[in-house]
């Protein structure tokens, strides 16, 4: 008999989001990039199954971070969550680069109009976790 005490988060801040990232995703290092989600209910408890999309491309482009978020808007409406949180994935190190930059942005700006709502997106590279912010995105910001 296990007495092990299932994983349930509550997130109501980025700093909780990137907890649950860092506990639920691991070991890092992917062979190429990829793409998770976590839908997240009105009372901040996630679903307790992620999904991950694989063989991303390295850049996503509009009508990908489009598609995607049509596909997100269904999903939150039919099931009933609040909100769903975004994690890129890629190899190599270091901080968020130009292109995850711009996927974060594509993805913000296409959540945006297609009514998702989406908090703080985060970047998993081979090494580290590092949350890459709308208000941090400057030139690369896409208009809703």
């Amino acid at each position: 008999m296990t007495d092990k005490i299932p994983y349930a988060p509550v997130l109501r801040t980025q700093a909780d989001v990137e907890a649950a990232w860092r506990h639920l995703i691991n070991p890092l290092g992917w062979p190429e990039p990829r793409l998770w989600l976590m839908f997240v209910g009105a009372d901040g408890v996630p679903f307790p199954q992620l999904c991950q999309i694989e063989a991303m491309p390295t850049e996503i482009g509009d009508d990908g971070a489009a598609n995607l978020a049509a596909m997100l808007h269904e999903l939150i409406d039919d099931l009933g969550f609040e909100r769903v949180e975004l994690l890129l994935c890629r190899t190599g190190g270091g901080p968020p680069s130009r292109s995850d930059r711009k996927n974060a942005a594509e993805l913000y700006g296409a959540c945006a109009v297609a009514a998702v709502p989406v908090d703080v997106i985060h970047l998993a590279t081979d090494q580290e976790f590092w949350p890459i912010p709308l208000d941090a995105l400057g030139e690369l910001r896409t208009p809703a």
